[in-house]
């Protein structure tokens, strides 16, 4: 299944409050319960004003469905080829 990296711009992200992120969590997790578990939400990375997901979906068109269901900007979408880490180097 294909992995997809979503950057999200919603200025002032990085002071949201653990209670708003809970109910961000709470919103994403909903509506990935209603589109069934084809799609799934592995980890977010929260900085100043954007926030970075990372997916596993069939396709974009799932993870731009989620997005306006829940109301989240899906400012782009990109499917990731290939992983590195330092390991790649030996």
């Amino acid at each position: 299944m294909p992995k997809y990296v979503i950057e999200r711009e919603l200025p002032g992200a990085g002071a949201l409050s653990a209670q708003e992120l809970q109910a961000i969590s709470q919103k994403s997790c909903g509506v990935l319960g209603e589109m069934g578990p084809k799609i799934q939400w592995l980890q977010s990375y929260v900085t100043d004003d954007k926030i970075y997901c990372v997916y596993i979906a069939p396709d974009e068109a799932s993870v731009r469905e989620h997005a306006q269901r829940g109301g989240f900007p899906a400012n782009s979408v990109a499917r990731v080829r290939s992983v590195i880490d330092p390991t790649t180097s030996e």
